[in-house]
């Protein structure tokens, strides 16, 4: 299945209108609507606009409630406790940033906890937020139960994504990854190219290894068994457990901390019940806080500069490539898969939009039969 490209400003406009005609505020379609497009700017197409239809299809079936509040339930100086309300994630991910980073700025260190949200985006965009500020940023989220613990065969742990980010010249630190190997968006993504899966990805029911995406999707959603492996594959000799713990930490910073829901109990029924971790630290609290941005500065290129294996060409630091990756998307425009416009355009007549305001006239390519209109 072919890609089209739009330019950002486009895909932005029918964005932020389309979460107005969802019923969110101009402000509220403005939040959301940044954490998407800042996944596609960096290349992460698998929480991009493949995701918009998927929000709209879980707001149309109650578990975001349009007119929810983020509340905090309890609060420290330096620590609070978030309930989202059944909201949108990137709405109490966004308040929940905030007041960690005025935490930070007074107190050296702000952590929130937040529960009964739902899927908040891309981790790295409010590791961002605080990065922004001059503070380290910390995030993390639980999600449906997608990872096959080391030795099973049920999903139990969401893909558990943690984001960390921190100043540094020329460009920051960035390190934002799933705990699986990859997350269930990808597997959309190869779902809707109607491609195979790469080996050690992911296992059937039985716990045995699949490429086949249709049947991984269809049993997480049935929880029938199997899902996706975690870091390091689905045997310990290869590092799995390794993956599974850093699964669990993330789980421990969002639904323990908060009282909230694990990732199996995540997303059944008409309750999403997802949960969010976040710290900003203040590198001022340790010390001269340019220099210690300095000191990272000088370190990354150090290891940028270090000696390449044979046929590498470059060393890269994490956040480098997503930095390349705004400028050309910038640039050169956002690939978007057709069928996942085919999913926009047939959102937009539901919506009473008219798509062709924002893109032009589109040709596609011959109608893949397994997405058709949803509406």
């Amino acid at each position: 299945m072919g890609y089209l490209k739009f330019k950002v400003e486009a895909l932005e406009s029918f964005c932020l209108d389309a979460f107005v005609k969802f019923g969110f505020t101009d402000e509220e379609s403005r939040i959301i609507t940044d954490v998407l497009l800042l996944s596609d700017l960096y290349g992460i197409e698998s929480h991009g606009m493949q995701r918009l239809v998927r929000y709209h299809k879980t707001i149309a079936k109650g578990m975001v409630k349009v007119d929810a509040k983020p509340e905090v339930v309890f609060e420290t100086p330096i620590t609070a406790v978030i309930d989202a309300n059944d909201g949108m994630g990137q709405l109490a991910g966004h308040k929940a940033m905030k007041i960690a980073i005025e935490k930070a700025k007074t107190a050296g260190v702000g952590i929130v906890s937040v529960r009964n949200s739902n899927h908040y985006g891309i981790a790295g965009y409010y590791a961002k937020m605080a990065c922004d500020e001059g503070l380290m940023g910390f995030s993390c989220t639980n999600s449906e139960a997608i990872m096959v613990p080391t030795n099973g065969r049920l999903a139990m742990i969401g893909s558990n994504p943690i984001a960390v980010m921190m100043p540094a010249e020329p460009y920051p630190f960035l390190f934002d990854a799933s705990t699986t190997v990859v997350t269930r968006g990808k597997l959309e993504m190869y779902n809707k190219s109607g491609k195979p899966l790469p080996e050690g990805w992911a296992l059937d029911k039985d716990g045995h290894a699949s490429t086949d995406a249709p049947d991984v999707l269809k049993n997480i959603v049935a929880k029938n068994g199997g899902g996706i492996m975690p870091l390091g594959g689905n045997e310990e000799v290869n590092g799995s457990h390794k993956g599974y713990g850093w699964g669990m930490v993330c789980e421990i910073f969002a639904s323990i901390l908060s009282m909230g829901m694990t990732s199996n109990k995540c997303m059944q029924g008409t309750k999403g019940g997802i949960c969010h971790g976040f710290m900003a630290i203040n590198p001022a609290f340790f010390g001269d806080a340019e220099a210690i941005k300095s000191h990272l500065s000088k370190y990354l290129e150090e290891l940028r500069e270090s000696p390449k294996a044979e046929g590498a060409e470059r060393i890269y630091t994490h956040g480098e490539k997503e930095i390349y990756a705004i400028a050309d998307r910038k640039e050169n425009g956002i690939s978007v898969n057709e069928n996942t416009y085919r999913e926009m355009a047939d959102m937009a007549q539901y919506l009473g939009m008219d798509i062709e305001k924002y893109f032009g006239k589109v040709e596609l390519s011959e109608s893949n039969t397994m997405f058709g209109n949803n509406y």
